[in-house]
């Protein structure tokens, strides 16, 4: 009998394993740098104190950080730390609740800014890396897969209810703090700010997409998202065989309910209206009827195209400026 030691010899199971960890790590080391534990703060009688904690992410060379607006909580300042153990304070350059995005910014100097990448080009199966500062443990790194894409989370600004859209749901573990920290793919781009822990093994994410950089645009630019108000309620609906022949879509947005005095109203809308089209693209969702409702569209003609009782119409709404007020 050979009394010689045994040793494990590696297999192709080792090298996929290998080089599995060489892109978490790889990626980690790229991101990390650029993730901060922010902590938003209010002045009271007895100093300081803290009101809200999650992570941010540098974006530009001059210090702007995105985050969720769920972080900063209507709160104007605060501290931010990195991974190096230097600090800044920071100031809210601006938030949107209707989105979950938010922008602070960095009063000393910051490390550089990470790459954004586009989450539109993001696939189910697809590897990604979450960074952030969960329970107050910096520079902390999960992975995970893609588990879904076009989630919607509803929130509530007000009188008003919209859907973020788009929302990235990821298996990479997320915890108290992630929020406002980085997605990332495997080449180290931020793909989603991190948004929510809905559930056991569940996290969403932000897509950084060009809705989203319109709606960051719009916070560097004016501290606020301005969005145009239809004032309709609406919910997807398949067509059935001769409207898809007529009018070579397979789905449509049903009109449940048409709100008294809005722009919907006015324009003669009614329930059980099938939008087809707006503004000459077709819609068969909330959110890609929403896609087209910013600043731009305010006090402006917005062309609908509708089936009602089997006969297409054309009608013409002039959105007002939604306001967060109820």
């Amino acid at each position: 009998m050979s009394t010689a030691p045994g040793f494990d010899l590696p297999d192709e199971s080792d090298d996929v394993l290998d080089e599995y960890s060489r892109t978490v790590m790889r990626v980690a080391e790229s991101v990390t740098p650029h993730v901060a534990a922010i902590e938003m703060t209010s002045e009271r009688r007895n100093g300081r104190v803290r009101m809200g904690s999650g992570s941010a992410v540098v974006f530009t060379g001059d210090g702007y950080m995105l985050t969720n607006a769920h972080v900063v909580a209507g709160l104007r300042s605060g501290r931010a730390v990195f991974a190096d153990g230097k600090h800044s304070d920071v100031e809210l350059v601006g938030a949107d609740r209707l989105s979950d995005l938010a922008i602070v910014r960095g009063l000393r100097s910051t490390p550089p800014p990470a790459i954004l990448g586009n989450a539109e080009t993001l696939r189910v199966g697809q590897l990604v890396i979450a960074v952030g500062n969960p329970l107050g443990l910096t520079g902390s790194v999960t992975a995970g897969v893609v588990s879904g894409l076009g989630r919607s989370i509803p929130v509530r600004a007000g009188a008003h209810t919209r859907v973020i859209e788009d929302v990235i749901q990821t298996d990479a573990a997320l915890n108290p703090g992630n929020s406002g920290g980085a997605l990332a793919d495997t080449r180290g781009r931020i793909v989603g700010i991190n948004t929510a822990v809905a559930g056991l093994g569940l996290g969403l994410a932000v897509p950084i997409n060009t809705t989203t950089q319109r709606i960051i645009a719009a916070l560097l630019k004016d501290g606020r998202v301005r969005r145009a108000y239809l004032g309709l309620v609406s919910t997807p609906i398949p067509l059935d065989a001769s409207a898809v022949v007529r009018t070579g879509q397979k789905e449509a947005l049903r009109v449940v309910e048409v709100i008294a005095g809005s722009p919907a109203e006015r324009a003669g809308l009614e329930p059980g209206d099938l939008v087809l089209s707006a503004q000459g693209r077709a819609v068969s969702s909330a959110e890609s009827l929403q896609k087209l409702l910013f600043a731009d569209a305010i006090g402006e003609p917005f062309p609908l195209t509708v089936l009602r009782e089997g006969k297409s119409l054309h009608v013409f709404a002039v959105p007002s400026e939604m306001s967060d007020a109820g």
